[in-house]
């Protein structure tokens, strides 16, 4: 498997952590019953098996478009049905009661649309129940750019975007999602994470965000952006006085329940 591809045994490593914000949202699910549920990116199938928890009745369907992720969700959920697909233009076959997404819409190009035409495919009554990472802004990020600018690896990044866009404003998803919606929230929630030391910091990210910027390099040269990230990182996240580093995380939420 290619050592950049998505990979379910980078992200578990943190996985209390990432599973925390899922845990957040679903606990804001404004239904008792549910008869079909589908978690939109479902990665390894951590916040699958929270849903198969709250909904044991239901028909609980995970969608990914990366095979390493699916293989990790059947294994620790044999009895959930996991498809392959692009969730950018996937819909279900019937109408559904939620549709769940914990930290994907962040990669899906004018995700505002794709979350309105997914409305679409709700129950009325049905929950649209989203999380997004919203730390562009965070050290993690910024130094991401600064790195990629700044070494023997920065003509890979000549004329070439990386860095994914911005979020939408909360105003932005209100025009959008309000209406279709009986009821909207969107609120932030701020995480802060104690990690072992930066280094724990850019394995965080190395799961995530940061696996953009190392795709176009050259593989002789990875480690030693890695090592110019490190040293970043270090310096913007300096240790507490039990030697652990806390790692700042906003993140985006959404309950739209379809009118």
């Amino acid at each position: 498997m290619d050592q950049l591809a998505w990979s379910a045994s980078q992200y578990v490593k943190f996985e209390d952590e990432r599973t925390r914000p899922a845990r957040d949202l679903l606990a804001q699910v404004p239904l008792e019953t549910a008869q079909s549920v589908v978690d939109l990116g479902c990665g390894p199938g951590n916040s699958t098996e929270l849903l198969a928890e709250r909904f044991p009745g239901a028909t609980i369907t995970g969608i990914d478009s990366a095979p390493d992720m699916l293989v990790a969700a059947r294994k620790r959920l044999p009895g959930v049905t996991f498809l392959e697909a692009d969730i950018a233009d996937w819909a279900p076959a019937e109408p559904v009661d939620l549709l769940f997404a914990n930290a994907v819409f962040q990669w899906v190009p004018e995700h505002l649309a794709v979350l309105v035409r997914l409305m679409e495919s709700l129950k009325p009554g049905g929950v649209l129940a989203v999380q997004m990472p919203d730390n562009l802004g965070e050290p993690t990020h910024m130094l991401m750019e600064e790195v990629a600018h700044s070494g023997a690896w920065a003509s890979a990044f000549a004329n070439r975007g990386i860095r994914r866009p911005m979020l939408p404003s909360p105003a932005g998803y209100f025009e959008a999602l309000g209406p279709k919606s009986a009821r909207l929230d969107v609120w932030h929630t701020i995480y802060n994470h104690p990690l072992a030391d930066a280094a724990a910091i850019v394995e965080w990210v190395k799961g995530t965000g940061l696996r953009p910027y190392l795709e176009p390099i050259q593989p002789d040269l990875r480690e030693a952006f890695l090592e110019a990230y490190l040293e970043r990182i270090a310096a913007c996240y300096p240790p507490m006085s039990d030697g652990r580093v806390l790692l700042r995380f906003p993140r985006l939420f959404l309950i739209a329940v379809k009118a």
